[in-house]
């Protein structure tokens, strides 16, 4: 039920998940979603997050198995 549950969640979907989607989700701002990847996700639980380019431009992050 936490915010950082939340934002796993939506990077293990298939499709992954933009910035600006878990920002809104999350009710958080774009810089506090990319800060929450980089030191929760990343540092303290060690996960790898991937980013790729869509047909339509914006970046998908997903977390990587």
């Amino acid at each position: 039920g936490t915010k950082q549950a939340l934002m796993i969640a939506m990077l293990r979907r298939p499709e992954g998940a933009t910035v600006e989607q878990i920002a809104e989700a999350a009710a958080w701002r774009n810089h506090s979603v990319r800060g929450a990847m980089a030191g929760g996700l990343k540092k303290k639980l060690g996960l790898t997050i991937t980013s790729e380019k869509s047909e339509t431009g914006a970046r998908v992050y997903r977390i990587a198995d």
